[in-house]
């Protein structure tokens, strides 16, 4: 007959001393193991999650598929609802005037997707009827013919974008007028309101930035050099929101448009005489 081996056990508390059989030991080991292993997967931490917004720009979008507009859609409206930025829509679909969409326009949202074609009216960004934004075409520089006060001018607090002198005046192909300037001086807003776009994905306008206003206004701002706002954000009138530049253009300049409810407008009409 075998005599079990006893091996003695000490409590640190009362230094009284018991003696456990091999078999009492690896039972104590199992139990000893098993709540060590409990407590260390209470102790594991939740994972972290990103929650910082996706439309932010250079954000990769998880967005796929497609997207039908619908009246007063907006690009920055349409981007948000579906986690991408505003950049990546404008690329993607090949857009090249940011304020206009048209309605039933077929927008992709991944690469993948391929482009449907459309027949619908055009709207604006902010939901009414547009012509495209188009590039200032290069002509020689001349004194603007003065423009009676617009009916609708006092809506808004106007005033202007840059401080030089006007080279370019307003017609039906400028939509618009060219200010001139030098590489770096300010461009401000022109009234109150909020960042539509801030990009240079259009093709001949270099960087630009459309402000949504009130009233069913909106003022363009293209070839900077420098933007200094991002779209989706609130401005205030006189707020520098570019440096002027001369991107996509023969000379430094600043190319300024007011449309009232999508119609391009002469901004003589509405800006403040100086």
């Amino acid at each position: 007959m075998q005599h079990a081996v006893r091996l003695p056990l000490t409590a640190a508390s009362t230094g009284t001393q018991w003696f456990l059989t091999p078999r009492q030991c690896l039972v104590a080991a199992v139990v000893t193991s098993t709540l060590l292993a409990g407590c260390a997967s209470r102790n594991e931490r939740a994972p972290v999650t990103d929650l910082s917004s996706s439309s932010a720009a250079g954000s990769v979008s998880s967005a796929t598929g497609s997207y039908v507009v619908r009246p007063g859609d907006t690009l920055y409206k349409i981007a948000q609802a579906h986690g991408m930025d505003v950049n990546s829509l404008i690329q993607l679909n090949q857009i090249t005037d940011p304020s206009m969409l048209r309605v039933g326009q077929t927008l992709r949202l991944d690469s993948n997707t391929s482009m449907a074609a459309t027949t619908s009216r055009p709207v604006s960004s902010g939901g009414t009827q547009t012509s495209p934004v188009s590039p200032a075409t290069p002509v020689k520089t001349e004194t603007p013919v003065s423009a009676p006060r617009a009916s609708d001018a006092a809506l808004i607090a106007w005033g202007w974008p840059a401080s030089g002198k006007i080279i370019q005046g307003f017609n039906a192909s400028t939509k618009g007028i060219d200010i001139e300037g030098k590489v770096g001086d300010p461009v401000v807003a022109a009234a109150d309101g909020k960042i539509m776009y801030a990009g240079n994905g259009v093709r001949g306008l270099g960087s630009m930035v459309l402000v949504g206003h009130s009233n069913g206004f909106i003022t363009a701002y293209a070839h900077n050099s420098t933007l200094h706002v991002k779209t989706g954000q609130q401005v205030t009138k006189g707020q520098r929101i570019a440096d002027l530049g001369q991107s996509d253009t023969t000379s430094p300049r600043l190319h300024f448009e007011i449309r009232r409810s999508g119609t391009p407008v002469n901004p003589i009409s509405y800006l403040p005489t100086r």
